[in-house]
C-alpha cells in the first residue's frame, strides 16, 4: 500500500510506500497551498483541496497525469475531502463558507450543500455508510 500527502510548504504532492521507501513526487507544477488529499485506489484517483490564490478541488491519476479541477467556483477555504466509495460521491468542508458539499466523483457535476452552519470553521469530513462526520478547530 502506499501513503499520499500534502506538502503545503513546497506546494507538493507526494506519495511513499507505507513504510517510507520509494517517496516520490506526484504532483509539484500548478499547485498552490494545498491542504488535504483523499485516494481512490480502485478508479485509480487522487483528489485534493487547494486553499491559494485560487481555491480549488482537483483529480488526478494516482501518477499525477491527467489533473483537472472539478471546483473553482463558491469555494474559499476548502480543508477536509472525503469519498463515498458506495455513492460515488466526493465530500469536502469548507471553513470560510462554513459548509460541507459533495459532487459526482467522476464528472465534478451534481453539487450538492450537505450540511450548512456558521461559525464553525469546519476542519476535517469523513463519510462512513450513511454517516457523516466532521471536526472544527
Amino acid at each position: 500500500g502506499n501513503i499520499y500527502w500534502t506538502d503545503h510548504g513546497f506546494n507538493l504532492i507526494e506519495v511513499a510506500r507505507l513504510n517510507g521507501s520509494f517517496r516520490y513526487v506526484v504532483i509539484s507544477q500548478g499547485l498552490d497551498q494545498p491542504r488535504s488529499v483523499a485516494v481512490h485506489p480502485e478508479k485509480g484517483y487522487l483528489f485534493w483541496t487547494e486553499w491559494g490564490q485560487t481555491p480549488c478541488i482537483g483529480r488526478a491519476h494516482l501518477d499525477g497525469s491527467e489533473k483537472v479541477v472539478l471546483v473553482s467556483l463558491g469555494i474559499a477555504w476548502p480543508n477536509g475531502i472525503s469519498i463515498d466509495y458506495e455513492e460515488n460521491k466526493l465530500y469536502w468542508c469548507d471553513a470560510r463558507t462554513d459548509k460541507i458539499e459533495r459532487i459526482d466523483l467522476e464528472s465534478g457535476g451534481n453539487r450538492e450543500i450537505v450540511l450548512s452552519g456558521s461559525n464553525v470553521d469546519m476542519f476535517s469530513v469523513a463519510v462512513f455508510g450513511a454517516y457523516i462526520y466532521w471536526s472544527d478547530r
